[in-house]
């Protein structure tokens, strides 16, 4: 039995007969070709695939809801707290001369010793009166001195356990064994304690003629090598503010000669302190607070290169 589905048409095998039909099959394909071809043109144009369409692409990038991007919060970097040193900006004290007055052993003098340093009692804070043959005070405006030893190889640490040796004139300008031969006062040393310090109390020194008003100062190693200024680590000395020079000695009473003598004298011109740095003068140059009729307090770095 035959399947009518599968039978071609009847056609003959003429040219006027084939002609419909390759009409036919002509049209037929001419329609699949545009088909295809408009779907593919339609599938570029959705991708935005043409380099000359460049609106379109755009358009399809702008078109769509973009991605918001985490923006990662930064850990904070922990900062460490640097240890406290006990001072910052000291300098190496320059050496200065010792004077015709040291008392320490390596001149005479016209008192009772050339040498206070091995006398009892040499050691001491409130170095204001005599402590040999006699007890007679010093007179003048009272002055509290810390001086702070330090280090200046080792970022300033303070250096204790180290002695100091100071000595300064008296209001009238005389030194104790020596032009003021019978009192030893304005003498005395003490022990840096664990932050390199030492406190004295005395009164402040006055101006004689051809020198800036100064104290005088010997730093030692320890106390069992302070018999001697041979042994000194450094000799040197300390300025005097002036404003507080001027304010001191402008009582002509207590200080007779101070204000006239101070005119006449710069430490640009001082013959010790005048070859100096403005570093060393600055560090040389105590910090002082107070008034006259309160006193005052005062404070100086020593630099030692230990």
């Amino acid at each position: 039995m035959t399947d009518l589905n599968l039978q071609e048409p009847p056609h003959g095998h003429g040219l006027a007969d084939d002609l419909p039909l390759i009409a036919a099959q002509v049209a037929r394909r001419r329609a699949l070709k545009w088909f295809a071809g408009a779907g593919t043109a339609a599938l570029v144009a959705g991708c935005g695939g043409s380099d000359g369409d460049a609106s379109a692409s755009v358009d399809v990038v702008t078109g769509a809801t973009p991605t918001p991007t985490a923006t990662a919060t930064p850990t904070p970097t922990a900062t460490a707290t640097p240890t406290p040193t006990a001072t910052t900006g000291c300098v190496l004290d320059p050496t200065e001369t010792n004077g015709p007055y040291p008392a320490d052993g390596t001149n005479t003098s016209s008192g009772s010793t050339s040498n206070a340093l091995t006398a009892s009692g040499i050691v001491r804070s409130d170095i204001r009166s005599s402590f040999l043959g006699t007890t007679t005070v010093a007179g003048g405006v009272k002055l509290t001195l810390t001086l702070t030893v330090v280090n200046v190889n080792a970022s300033c640490a303070p250096l204790a356990g180290y002695a100091v040796y100071i000595w300064c004139c008296d209001r009238s300008g005389n030194y104790s064994l020596y032009t003021a031969a019978n009192e030893s006062y304005l003498r005395g040393i003490q022990v840096t304690d664990a932050n390199g310090q030492v406190t004295f109390t005395l009164v402040y020194p006055g101006c004689y003629s051809g020198r800036w008003p100064h104290i005088h100062f010997e730093v030692f190693s320890s106390l069992s090598t302070a018999t001697s200024g041979r042994y000194a680590a450094l000799v040197s000395q300390l300025a005097m503010p002036q404003a507080a020079s001027t304010a001191v000695y402008a009582d002509t009473t207590t200080y007779p000669s101070s204000a006239s003598n101070l005119a006449r004298i710069t430490l640009s011109s001082d013959n010790v302190f005048g070859d100096n740095t403005a570093a060393q003068i600055a560090q040389q140059t105590p910090t002082i607070t107070g008034s006259v009729s309160e006193g005052y307090t005062a404070t100086a770095l020593i630099g030692l290169a230990r």
